[in-house]
């Protein structure tokens, strides 16, 4: 049968064939097994052969991830990981993480402490209702988990046996995945309100019990109403980091110090407009509104007034205050209601635009020519991920604006040759930043984070672009480097948390940079010659 033509069952033999060859030593070339896990036109195949090896073959996956990251790293991790999770139940072969459902309510911590490895750093949980831009995946959402702490190895150089995916199953309100006969997890609609907080209390309060005050709990892709009350309540009393709201903002932020460079001004001189109002939105723009009140040392509120958001009513303005959700109350300014993004944008007259809503195609032509033709160089960020929810791609924001936008992305996109000029597009991927950052956080024993670490990590990241990257219209350095970048990210952290009195690493290391490297997993083969 031909590869482009296997179900899922023939994906699980072909699985299955690459596990014997791996398991029996089969002497397989790195460039074999870089076109089988790189194939272009088979993503989710790929997807499935790298699973296998890191089953299977721990040390090979991680030296072959490391190696060959920026062609990797869409097949590990987005935009594959979207259609791994939608079709989990079909390729499931066996678990990669810890699943705990209402059923071991009073008995977690019993349960964590089944897990085989003891000396647990950081866990990636998530609920599962709200994975990527895809909506309510229910268990099949533990491919999230998986892939990053996959990232925090071959990234951060967090050791693998210190990961653990977790997955908490309190159903799910898809009804195709409720009908699916291979759905792996409770045939329920979703617990809420008291019975689902106090099942993550339990979970929270397993995981200090059994880990520690220093374990990392990284949430993952948990619902807008859940997030933002899930990281408010534990911020205080565990090392709690969302990625969705706070790894976003910092690695968007880092785009946005990097492109002054090629924009001009400081980030107080420029506006910002955001199509999308939820968690990734709204963390970013709050931290951009904290950068700024630091840099010009004025209130926060003031800070705020440069930002604006539309979210899927509209502008949101001060008239809409009291039907409006906690989180988005803080971005409602003065201004007559404007109804679509187009009109907000002629409105508005932002020198960047922001995407965030999972809306793909929402950056039409008008919107990008807009941009354009009140910015000589319009900063636009497409970061809606998988690919398909993107809000426009590269070769649409450089067309439309001819040739100068600067452009970034979630997922990832080919170059694009415009008028005989080559554009390399950006990727705001929050891999450049939630490796280090939590290695900074491990290496320095930081028991709480605070935003003034995140601001340190976006400008960590931010020095690591060269003028060469300048030169091709990028605001983020090539992934070729990011276990360095990582090292330099983990050392800016760690020193901050030290000034803050967070770390309890004592003595402080002398050099946070090689100390890092030095902490750093790496999977060595010896050599028998």
């Amino acid at each position: 049968m031909s590869c482009c033509g296997e179900d899922s069952y023939s994906l699980r033999a072909r699985g299955l064939c690459l596990e014997v060859a791996s398991s029996n030593g089969a002497d397989v070339q790195w460039s074999s097994i870089l076109y089988v896990l790189g194939a272009p036109s088979l993503p989710l195949h790929a997807y499935f052969a790298s699973q296998t090896y890191q089953e299977r073959n721990e040390k090979l996956f991680y030296k072959l991830l490391i190696d060959n990251v920026e062609e990797l790293l869409p097949v590990v991790y987005t935009p594959t990981v979207g259609e791994a999770c939608q079709k989990y139940g079909s390729i499931f072969r066996r678990p990669q993480g810890l699943y705990i459902s209402l059923k071991e309510k009073g008995r977690i911590l019993e349960v964590l402490k089944n897990w085989p490895e003891k000396s647990i750093q950081v866990i990636v949980v998530t609920d599962g209702e709200r994975i990527l831009g895809l909506g309510d995946l229910g268990c099949q959402g533990m491919g999230i988990p998986v892939g990053k702490l996959s990232l925090y190895t071959a990234l951060g150089g967090v050791r693998p046996s210190a990961c653990l995916p977790v997955t908490i199953d309190v159903g799910t309100n898809n009804k195709k995945l409720l009908d699916d006969e291979f759905y792996i997890g409770l045939k329920q609609n979703r617990a809420t309100g008291q019975e689902y907080y106090e099942l993550l209390e339990e979970f929270m309060s397993a995981v200090k019990q059994n880990y520690g005050e220093k374990v990392l709990v990284q949430f993952e892709d948990f619902a807008n109403h859940n997030a933002f009350e899930l990281l408010s309540k534990y911020r205080s009393s565990h090392l709690v980091f969302n990625d969705d709201i706070q790894g976003t903002a910092s690695v968007v932020l880092a785009g946005l110090v990097a492109a002054l460079k090629l924009v001009g001004g400081t980030l107080a001189d420029h506006r910002f407009l955001f199509l999308g109002a939820g968690e990734a939105g709204t963390g970013i723009a709050e931290l951009i509104a904290l950068e700024i009140s630091k840099k010009t040392n004025t209130p926060l509120e003031e800070a705020r007034k440069k930002i604006w958001l539309v979210d899927s009513k509209g502008l949101i303005v001060s008239s809409r205050r009291e039907s409006l959700q906690h989180f988005k109350k803080p971005w409602a300014h003065e201004h007559e209601p404007v109804k679509e993004l187009l009109a907000a944008v002629k409105a508005i007259k932002p020198t960047v635009l922001i995407g965030t809503s999972s809306v793909g195609k929402a950056f039409t032509k008008e919107v990008v020519e807009a941009m354009a033709s009140m910015n000589k160089k319009p900063l636009i960020l497409a970061l809606s991920n998988p690919t398909s929810q993107s809000e426009c791609t590269a070769e649409e924001a450089y067309t439309w604006s001819e040739g100068r936008a600067i452009f970034a992305s979630g997922s990832p996109f080919d170059s694009v040759e415009y008028n005989g000029k080559l554009f390399v597009p950006g990727q705001a991927n929050n891999a450049y930043i939630f490796p280090g950052f939590g290695l900074g956080l491990i290496m320095s024993g930081t028991i709480r984070i605070h935003d003034d670490l995140l601001l340190a990590a976006s400008e960590a990241l931010a020095a690591q672009v060269t003028e060469e990257n300048y030169a091709k219209g990028l605001i983020y350095p090539p992934f070729t480097n990011i276990r360095k970048i990582s090292a330099h990210i983990a050392a800016t952290v760690a020193a901050k948390a030290y000034e803050l009195g967070l770390a309890s690493r004592l003595p402080r290391p002398k050099d946070l940079v090689k100390f890092a490297e030095s902490c750093m997993y790496t999977p060595v083969y010896g050599s028998y010659r």
